[in-house]
């Protein structure tokens, strides 16, 4: 009787499915991760080599931590009582909503939303209320401020991923400010959109907003994720839910030089607005693709029934993107990163040798 409890919880969990990671094509053009290319090997290089000589792995990382988080305090110009890292914002989530919700809870957001967020949600048997986007790819403020009167929490990927939308700063400022409930704004994709709600949270007790190192400085393999929110929250986040270590003394120290050269990261960022807008407008030449407007370091495109050529094509010239399929009423999207010049030229390249 005892044995079998534990075989019927493996097989719920096995049934979940869980996050879906991308193919990996040996070897390939990489643009199917939203990773940061841009940001220079360079500088990868730089900051583990002074990591590195700034620790000693055989102890913990006493007051690492707290050094890491002055540090962003300083970058993002918010109070570091008011900031909390962990093993990247995949984790911060994680303990958010395996503390905060429930069976009972109900979460408002959108159709599609970040997939690991979605997946966490079936975990805890968290009920979703999710609102689809439309054809053009775009959210109803109205029906999602209507929606949010029977939820308890509200969680929005701002820029949305994989769609790249994003509301207006002022609109959904407005439905933070009337919404009675926890809100959650994950803004890893935050540093290539046109602004932050990080500034928010200096008023809003409700409002937690989550970033990561991962996209923008390009270290997404570290793991280094943050928040910002009331210090009250922060406190027992910190203290109470997070793990006692949550992240490495080699993350928390490339983290921290990471941080005092941001400057470079600002650089990729505007090289990356600019391929961005290249690849949309390129790629709206083609009849044969719909594409979307972004705000992030990607972009969605809709291939209609022809999508599984392209990415077959794509992926036997050894070029990576992301095959997603259904969204709404477009059957065949696909994601492509923004990478360095020379990636997306070659991407373009091929897409032009496929349907010219």
């Amino acid at each position: 009787m005892k044995k079998n409890w534990f075989e019927e919880k493996i097989k719920k969990f096995n049934s979940i499915g869980g996050y879906q990671k991308p193919e990996f094509i040996q070897d390939s053009v990489k643009l199917d991760s939203n990773e940061n290319y841009v940001i220079s090997k360079q500088f990868q290089n730089d900051i583990i080599s002074s990591a590195r000589k700034n620790s000693d792995i055989r102890e913990y990382p006493l007051g690492g931590v707290e050094r890491l988080i002055n540090a962003i305090s300083k970058f993002t110009k918010i109070p570091s009582y008011m900031i909390g890292v962990g093993n990247g914002s995949d984790q911060i989530l994680d303990l958010i909503l395996s503390n905060f919700a429930s069976k009972q809870t109900k979460v408002l957001t959108s159709n599609p939303t970040f997939g690991f967020f979605e997946e966490r949600c079936k975990l805890y048997n968290i009920p979703l209320i999710a609102i689809p986007f439309s054809d053009d790819m775009e959210l109803d403020m109205k029906d999602f401020t209507k929606k949010s009167k029977n939820a308890d929490i509200l969680y929005l990927d701002s820029p949305n991923n994989p769609t790249g939308f994003q509301f207006s700063k002022n609109e959904l400022q407005k439905l933070i400010k009337s919404f009675d409930g926890l809100v959650i704004i994950d803004e890893a994709y935050g540093e290539f959109s046109e602004y932050s709600l990080s500034n928010l949270t200096k008023t809003q007790e409700n409002l937690i907003v989550v970033q990561t190192l991962s996209k923008s400085f390009g270290l997404a393999g570290l793991r280094l994720g943050y928040f910002i929110a009331n210090k009250k929250f922060t406190e027992s986040f910190m203290n109470v839910l997070q793990y006692p270590y949550p992240v490495s003394t080699i993350t928390i120290e490339s983290g921290i030089q990471a941080l005092e050269k941001s400057n470079l990261m600002k650089d990729a960022i505007d090289t990356i607005k600019i391929e961005r807008k290249r690849i949309i407008e390129t790629l709206r030449k083609y009849d044969a693709f719909e594409v979307f407007d972004s705000k992030a370091n990607f972009v969605l495109f809709d291939a209609h029934g022809a999508y599984k050529r392209v990415y077959s094509a794509l992926a036997e010239q050894g070029i990576s993107i992301r095959k997603l399929g259904k969204i709404g009423n477009h059957d065949g999207c696909l994601r492509v990163t923004i990478g360095t010049k020379e990636m997306n030229s070659k991407f373009l390249l091929a897409i032009r040798d496929l349907l010219g």
